[in-house]
């Protein structure tokens, strides 16, 4: 069995993106990172087979499904401009 058909090794490339994130802002590999467990996931399940193409579409659209969910949890609103009152060197 070929290496990438093991369901530890995606969980174990999730965790290494994970903590990845912590150094890197912006919710980028944390997507990858939701994305590579759930495959993980879904292989010690047995729901995904043997081979990569279904594994790498699925840790594909999770990625990016991660990704949006994260930015519009996070992410700033569009409409809104941030407006500064106060000047901090101001006394």
């Amino acid at each position: 069995m070929e290496l990438w058909q093991e369901w530890w090794v995606w969980v174990a490339a999730g965790g290494v993106l994970a903590i990845l994130e912590v150094m890197v802002s912006g919710y980028v590999l944390l997507g990858f990172a939701i994305g590579a467990v759930l495959t993980g996931l879904l292989i010690a399940l047995g729901v995904l087979g043997d081979w990569m193409s279904p594994m790498v579409l699925v840790f594909a659209i999770a990625s990016l499904a991660a990704w949006l969910i994260l930015r519009r949890l996070f992410g700033l609103p569009r409409d809104r401009v941030k407006i500064f009152e106060h000047d901090i060197n101001e006394n």
